[in-house]
């Protein structure tokens, strides 16, 4: 995301510099930033078999019964071609702005609950278990690329083309899509789009940005699973006035301490905001924030309520200054701040409950083990129960001593008992990531997954062999060493393995080589031997990181035919430089 013009600009240039292009002739296409549900629809042979959420980007929720009774979402493409064997549709699933309007007015009529914002109801609508109330409900899709296709589909040298083919297929395009030239050209597009945001028949909260030329695409490449290739700039954050009743500190997961506001209930963008964070006692007190205070609050990036500032000016009565407490509101046990931090944490580890609950609550989320039915609220639920002390203990979980509890009847308790037993079987880079090691996160995991292929090999490395591992600092580092030096913590694996968690180890993946592993590459010009991205596979492979632009923290440059800027940028810090001679040497020692 991109949140000004200064940050555009710098997009634009990055892009400029990397393709060997100037800023100016950049060709992009420029759409609205939809603000509905995110789908996928797969079609074989030309029919619609299958309608899927975007979920966490791996896994999504399957819709299809719903999906078929949108009205504008073709079951068989239209097409003078031959039907393409397989292709896959993104787009977004939105209720126009009047079809929400009419919904809320027969609401009230009725003397209904009205609806908080067209988005929720969308989403709510495609997952409805009863298909015939999707199809009550006026949802309109468009769609916006082509993320899978089969090879009998011809997409075109640009995006533009592509997405002339989804028109041709019989699909809805925006009408506001535009191809635009250069860093001018998106900026003038933003300004356009913003005046006629409150006009659009749809919300959108930004616009979009993809480079135009399919083979400038490619030779960008992604990040995770972001494309380097397209951005979303952002509409700034509506902010709206309400007035603090209350200052709260929750504690999390790893025992930060962090001050919410709860704020008279405002509407901030189409959402009923009741809380809003204060981030720390540095933020407090930078934007002078007391109880009683008129503040401004916004949500930000349109999605974390937060307090902007106060309107000191408005207050009428001597306010008190608000202090973070010295001991954790939820356990009593001291706090402590980390030197450099502005956080302060509970040092009470798991012996606090709001600890507690929250490493289970990760545990069981989406990203982690994945169980449904066991979020925040039931949680808490079974913790205050006793039925669950730690994380084995959900595994352990019995339907006799569910049932007994107000919520879990025979089917709710089978239900979640279901999940907890198909959760068993996850992946390596989940099971990491579900233990909950400060400052590992999804992408860390899955890194330190294919490093060490076990959780015994990780919880055997030693600091040199995490450090060799991409993206894995000395913090990181340290903070794995810490966890797997508790006792406690290797007991909660044992247990866990030893209840029937499983997951495919991950073979030769932590294969190592000294002038390979943990060092940083980049590729630039042609080769008549290799493809640049089956060297990118097998350096990554051996543990190594390839950039996309030369830096001082760059290793070496491996050099082909025809390169550019990059050569000069390596000649100019010094860097050694592989050419393909050399690299033929050096990939057949890498066995």
């Amino acid at each position: 995301h991109v949140f000004n013009h200064d940050e555009l600009h710098q997009f634009t240039q990055r892009i400029a510099k990397e393709v060997n292009l100037a800023a100016n002739e950049l060709e992009f296409v420029a759409s609205p930033k939809y603000d509905g549900v995110a789908i996928s629809l797969i079609y074989e042979n030309g029919v619609l078999v299958r309608g899927v959420t975007r979920g966490d980007g791996y896994v999504g929720e399957d819709v299809t019964n719903n999906i078929k009774t949108i009205r504008n979402i073709p079951l068989i493409l239209n097409s003078d071609l031959l039907p393409p064997e397989l292709i896959e549709v993104r787009g977004e699933i939105l209720l126009l702005s009047a079809d929400f309007d009419k919904i809320n007015q027969i609401q009230s009529e009725r003397g209904g609950k009205l609806y908080a914002n067209p988005r929720n109801l969308a989403a709510g609508s495609i997952r409805q278990l009863d298909s015939s109330i999707t199809a009550s409900r006026p949802l309109t899709f468009y769609a916006y690329a082509l993320t899978r296709y089969s090879p009998d589909v011809n997409v075109g040298q640009k995006f533009s083309d592509e997405l002339q083919l989804l028109r041709d297929y019989g699909f809805s395009i925006a009408d506001e899509c535009k191809i635009v030239i250069g860093n001018d050209g998106l900026a003038s597009y933003f300004e356009s789009m913003q005046l006629q945001r409150k006009s659009l028949p749809f919300g959108i909260d930004g616009v979009v940005y993809k480079l135009n030329e399919r083979k400038l695409q490619e030779q960008l490449g992604f990040v995770a699973r972001a494309p380097r290739f397209a951005v979303a700039h952002k509409f700034p954050a509506e902010e709206v006035e309400s007035i603090i009743l209350n200052i709260e500190v929750q504690v999390g997961r790893t025992g930060a301490l962090t001050p919410v506001a709860k704020i008279n209930p405002v509407n901030v963008g189409g959402v009923m905001v009741s809380n809003a964070t204060l981030h720390n006692q540095d933020e407090i007190n930078r934007k002078d924030v007391r109880i009683g205070d008129v503040v401004l609050v916004r949500r930000a990036g349109d999605v974390i309520p937060e307090i902007v500032r106060s309107l000191p000016e408005r207050r009428t009565n001597e306010l008190a200054i608000f202090m973070m407490p010295d001991k954790c509101p939820v356990c009593g046990s001291h706090v402590h701040q980390e030197e450099g931090e502005a956080i302060l944490r509970c040092v009470g580890g798991l012996y606090c409950i709001a600890q507690k609950k929250q490493a289970i609550t990760h545990f069981a989320s989406k990203l982690a083990f994945n169980i449904d039915g066991l979020g925040e609220k039931s949680v808490e639920q079974l913790v205050d129960a006793g039925l669950i002390d730690s994380l084995p203990d959900i595994f352990r979980l019995k339907e006799e001593r569910l049932i007994q509890l107000e919520r879990f009847a025979s089917k709710s308790a089978q239900n979640l008992l279901n999940a907890i037993e198909q959760s068993k079987q996850t992946t390596l880079n989940r099971f990491i990531y579900a233990l909950g090691i400060r400052h590992v996160g999804e992408a860390s995991a899955k890194d330190l997954a294919k490093a060490f292929g076990s959780l015994e090999m990780l919880r055997q490395a030693n600091k040199e062999q995490l450090l060799q591992v991409r993206d894995i600092g000395e913090i990181v580092a340290n903070s794995i060493l810490d966890f797997f030096s508790e006792e406690h913590n290797n007991q909660v694996i044992d247990e866990l393995l030893a209840l029937g968690v499983t997951y495919p180890e991950i073979v030769a993946q932590n294969l190592y080589h000294e002038d390979v592993t943990g060092k940083t590459f980049v590729i630039t010009g042609s080769f008549i031997n290799y493809k640049r991205e089956d060297i990118k596979a097998k350096l990554e492979e051996y543990g190594a990181k390839v950039a996309s632009s030369v830096s001082k923290k760059t290793n070496y440059v491996i050099v082909g035919s025809d390169a550019g800027s990059k050569l000069d940028k390596a000649n100019e810090l010094g860097i050694s430089l592989i050419e393909e001679e050399q690299l033929t040497v050096l990939l057949t020692s890498l066995a």
